[in-house]
């Protein structure tokens, strides 16, 4: 980290000082050899990295935590009229700030007559150094750039912090990231000066950037300052300069307090007109038509229908134009005068809406969509290009960018695992959920950087740039800063339902969420999160995919119909009734389409060109897969399940059916007749064999509750319902000797429980565990001895083990990094788990009256097949030798598929709105 615009002089290491030898005296009159033994122990200066106004700055070594840092030393001058005191309290301040864009403030301090402070090293360049390269950005990065630091403005705003020195020096660019350095150090100098800057010959705050108010030295600065100086870093990375120049400083801050800045468009014409517009507010001359805060100028900068009342042109700019065109036009003959006329008419009149358009995209058969559970298609803002999730031939999946200008998709590096893609609103960043992980990855493609664990499902940018997502167990919205950071809950919901947020309003006023009663298998309904209050209301019966696009609420039920409706954002509310607009999208879990924000423009995947097929797997312990019946496909919703029968001859498998329904089916194995056991027209999920291997028992939703029902496996007979009570049944086991049913239910809003019943003896159920956490995805030992079970108690999901029932009598940890799906070997001599890297273990486990574990090995990846949340992702067969796994058909054995495109979609929908 180094300061732009100075010369950065080459200097050797300081010599260590020694006093032994009289030909090594050091130099007390060096500033650099001075320093050293005043930070002495603490710190060993290494070299200079440069100078700026008000301070030197250098490399040395933190020898306490052995790390890099950049310690910046005022200069001696300044230092003079500083108390040192007064110094180090107003700067504790900025020590208190913690923002993914704000460079941490390390230490502070007062040493052998040296002030300084001290900050991390990162290696980067400033603005400033991009611009003495560059001299312009590209649009999107000035935008995305000024809306990182908005961010950081706005966070230290609202925590009483004011910069006071916005300009490209104090901007560092770090992998494209902004880092915002020296926040609010311009004010703990000002605040320690005592109003005695003027005595240093400095002052504080650079001409370019200065604001009106701080150029006439006025006493009150406010917020709306840093607004108009980080506006004018803005301005210069997309003109090339800044919005005054002069020959003097003096000059420069004359025209600040008297003269308009050019409308950035003068300078670079394919500026758009929001951002020009929002610039323009953003450096009026009076705070008070300014933006009110930094949060509201990123906005206005990401909102394309953003403009002003002189139609994105500074008022002033506005009347000198009209006052020079009213001269020209005295001048003008009456002919002239009507063809200039004509001519303004022609400027003026309404743009003609675009022309909507559709056409079809083919997917290359070996790069298909991946339709499975989780997983839907995403737009970028303005609908260059589309982002999908596609399975590899490994069977894992990977994200692959579509670009409308280029005949082959193409692969993001570093997308490896990705599922629910989602783009940021500047189209930077690609989020996505990967191995319980929430990651993101430059559009561009990359190195994935993990933002969050312990994730079920999302993302959805905000416009704030943070993301929010369901957690793990799908039962609280999240939401975390797109850098990382400590979560924060949104929303929680009680222990009957689930929630998966699908899109976010504008101008952060809500979040669009669909909520699921029962099992989550079949309706879902749509809900808003208003941000303000905090709370949430109701806003469809039944939509599993939503989005909102200029004043529009788009909506996708189950069965692939797309609905419009108005969309009220100041009450959160629908207005009339929702009208039809397009039929034939794939729906999974979630609707395989994205609008673009910006453009409008359409983009879904045809249900007749996809199957959305998935198949049985055997798969070995060196992670070999074979089908287990080729002529054999099916569809299988996102909480759908199967089982082993005890022999391994037959497999219970939940199928998603036509009618927005699961049944559950036996198939024999390998290549015998598949069967269907149920028939509700309900959600009958999760099935599990008796011991005996006569019969079934599965979930079903099909008395409003999720209940427990048993059927015979030769499909005699109806379904029994063994278990039912108004907790919601999620899974269940028998033990191996049939005495016991384990369950899991919710049971309130802080958890779902295990229960347990003793078969023929208890009237109701005993609570083996429950508490503020969630148990899941139960398993008995063959023996009946051990319960293995996944709990949230660590902060992550892990794997555990208690004696059964007797469950208080001791507790261990099986997995550490993270751990799903526990399964048992039939020998009892092993538990089977994934663990948080996404591979298969394998926990030796030796036989005997207590639980003793020996070592671990990771058998092979699980990437590519499908995971069944809070429950079993995998069967063993009777050897213990096989898996039995689902993973979605590749591309290659079904036919190629269809984007469909629909250009300038947007306008249909208003055409049809305006029919209704």
């Amino acid at each position: 980290m180094q300061p732009a615009g100075t010369a950065v002089p080459t200097l050797s290491p300081p010599r260590a000082v020694s006093y032994d030898d009289p030909q090594e005296e050091p130099d007390l009159t060096d500033p650099v050899t001075r320093l050293t033994a005043a930070l002495a122990g603490r710190y060993r200066i290494e070299r200079e990295l440069g100078q700026g106004g008000m301070a030197t700055v250098y490399l040395a070594a933190d020898l306490k935590h052995d790390r890099k840092v950049a310690i910046k030393v005022l200069k001696p001058e300044l230092a003079a009229v500083l108390g040192a005191e007064r110094f180090v309290q107003e700067i504790k301040t900025t020590a208190a700030l913690s923002h993914p864009h704000i460079l941490p403030l390390f230490d502070s301090g007062e040493a052998g007559g040296f002030l300084y402070y001290v900050m991390p090293y990162i290696q980067g360049e400033t603005i400033r150094e991009k611009l003495n390269r560059e001299t312009q950005f590209g649009i999107d990065e000035a935008v995305r750039i000024t809306t990182e630091v908005a961010e950081a403005l706005d966070y230290a705003h609202r925590h009483g912090v004011i910069h006071r020195d916005m300009k490209p020096e104090n901007i560092l660019l770090h992998d494209g990231r902004a880092m915002v350095m020296d926040f609010g150090i311009a004010l703990a100098l000002s605040a320690a000066a005592g109003g005695r800057m003027t005595e240093t010959g400095l002052s504080l705050g650079t001409p370019h950037y200065m604001s009106p108010e701080q150029a006439t030295a006025d006493k009150q600065i406010t917020a709306r300052s840093d607004v108009y100086s980080l506006a004018s870093v803005c301005y210069e990375m997309l003109a090339g300069e800044p919005p005054h120049t002069g020959g003097s400083a003096q000059a420069i801050i004359m025209k600040i307090v008297t003269d308009t800045a050019r409308p950035v468009t003068e300078l670079r014409k394919s500026v758009p007109p929001h951002v020009a517009a929002a610039l323009a507010k953003a450096l009026e001359k009076v705070p008070a038509d300014r933006f009110e805060s930094a949060k509201a100028f990123a906005a206005a900068l990401g909102n394309p229908t953003f403009t002003t009342a002189a139609g994105g042109v500074s008022v002033a700019a506005t009347a000198r134009a009209g006052s020079r065109a009213r001269a020209l036009i005295i001048g003008l003959s009456a002919t002239t005068l009507i063809f200039a006329a004509v001519a303004t008419w022609a400027m003026l009149r309404p743009e003609p809406p675009r022309p909507v358009s559709r056409y079809a995209l083919t997917l290359p058969v070996d790069h298909p969509v991946f339709v499975g559970s989780l997983s839907q298609v995403a737009s970028a803002p303005d609908g260059s290009w589309f982002v999908y999730s596609s399975p590899t031939s490994s069977g894992s999946t990977e994200l692959w960018v579509k670009a409308r200008d280029r005949l082959e998709p193409s692969v993001v590096a570093g997308g490896e695992g990705g599922r629910i893609p989602a783009v940021s609103p500047d189209g930077q960043w690609i989020a996505f959920t990967a191995a319980g992980e929430l990651r993101k990855v430059a559009a561009r493609g990359g190195s994935a950087t993990t933002i969050a664990k312990d994730v079920g499902s999302g993302p959805v940018w905000l416009d704030n740039g943070t993301l929010a997502y369901s957690a793990s167990g799908y039962r609280s919205i999240v939401r975390v800063a797109a850098d990382g950071g400590e979560p924060e809950v949104m929303a929680t919901m009680d222990s009957l339902r689930t929630a998966m947020p699908v899109a976010a309003l504008p101008d952060a006023g809500g979040l669009l969420f669909h909520r699921c009663v029962g099992l989550c298998g079949g309706t879902s309904e749509l809900w808003v999160l208003d941000s303000r209050s905090g709370k949430s209301k109701q806003l469809l019966p039944d939509a599993v995919w939503a989005s909102y696009v200029h004043g529009s609420l788009i909506f996708a039920r189950r069965d692939g119909t797309v609905f419009g409706a108005e969309f009220d954002l100041r009450r959160l509310a629908v207005k009339g009734a929702p009208v039809a607009l397009l039929e034939g999208v794939v729906v999974t879990s979630l609707a395989q389409m994205a609008v673009a924000t910006g453009s409008g423009t359409l983009v879904y995947l045809a249900s007749a060109a996809t199957s959305g097929e998935s198949d049985a797997v055997w798969v070995s312990r060196d992670g070999r897969a074979v089908p287990v019946d080729s002529a054999w496909s099916f569809r299988m919703g996102p909480l759908d399940g199967w089982s082993l029968a005890p022999d391994g001859s037959r497999l219970a498998i939940s199928i998603f059916g036509e009618s927005s329904s699961s049944d559950v089916w036996v198939k024999e194995l390998d290549r015998g007749q598949v069967s269907r056991l149920t028939f509700s027209g309900s959600q009958d999920l999760r099935p599990r064999w008796t011991p005996d291997g006569r019969g079934v028992t599965f979930v079903s939703d099909r008395g409003g509750n999720s209940d427990l029902y048993l059927r015979r496996a030769d499909g005699t007979g109806t379904d029994s319902l063994l278990f039912a009570s108004q907790l919601q049944v999620y899974e269940s086991q028998l033990s191996r000797d049939g005495q016991w049913i384990v369950m899991r239910a919710g049971s309130n809003e802080n958890g779902r429980d295990i229960l347990a019943l003793r078969v023929g003896q208890d009237t109701a159920p005993r609570t083996l565990l429950a508490g503020s956490y969630d148990e899941e995805a139960l398993a008995l030992s063959p023996d009946g001895r051990w319960l293995a079970y996944v709990s949230s108690e660590t902060g992550r999901r892990e794997v555990f083990v208690r004696p059964f029932p007797e469950v208080d009598s001791g507790k261990w940890q099986v997995s550490t990094t993270g751990g799903l799906s526990p399964v048992w070997a039939h020998s009892g001599r092993e538990l089977f788990f994934l663990d948080g890297k996404g591979n298969l273990v394998s926990q030796a486990v030796q036989p005997g009256a207590s639980f003793t574990r020996g070592g671990q090995r990771a058998l092979f990846s699980m990437a590519g097949y499908r995971e069944v949340g809070n429950y079993h992702s995998f069967d063993v067969a009777p050897d213990d030798q096989r898996f039995l796994m689902v993973r979605m058909r590749r591309g290659a054995e079904t036919e190629a598929q269809v984007l469909v495109v629909v250009d300038n979609w947007i306008e249909e929908v208003k055409r049809r709105m305006r029919e209704r």
